[in-house]
């Protein structure tokens, strides 16, 4: 079987996610994902596209993940998976896109604007 390669964004997170046939071990970043991601909210993040689609220790992931908090990070690497198994079984689409395991997250920081203190705070306003 080839190697499947994505690519999963959250935030400022990207994730690059390989995967191929094994045995189910998930490293990030050269980890064990239970090393890296040290919750078990992330760690069922991680899992959830492999259950859903009831591929859990069907497949080797390798992922590097950069940039953003590792909630972020955790998601991005969910997308990415998701991404892959839609790729190798369509029938998979069927059940990860009603859990929205297959959108993007647009959500991003607004920018702070300049004249203000935050993105949308205001500097204190007095009257005299």
């Amino acid at each position: 079987m080839a190697k499947f390669h994505a690519i999963g964004r959250r935030k400022t997170s990207v994730a690059r996610v390989y995967m191929d046939e094994g045995t189910g071990t998930i490293t990030v970043n050269s980890k064990d994902y239970k090393d890296y991601f040290n919750t078990a909210p992330l760690h069922y993040k991680l899992e959830q596209p492999f259950s859903l689609t009831e591929t859990t220790g069907k497949y080797d992931v390798k992922v590097n993940v950069f940039g953003g908090g590792i909630t972020g990070q955790a998601e991005a690497i969910r997308l990415g998976v998701s991404r892959i198994l839609s790729e190798i079984d369509n029938e998979n689409r069927t059940s990860l896109k009603p859990a929205g395991l297959l959108t993007r997250d647009p959500r991003m920081v607004e920018r702070k604007k300049f004249g203000q203190k935050k993105a949308r705070k205001k500097f204190q306003f007095s009257k005299r």
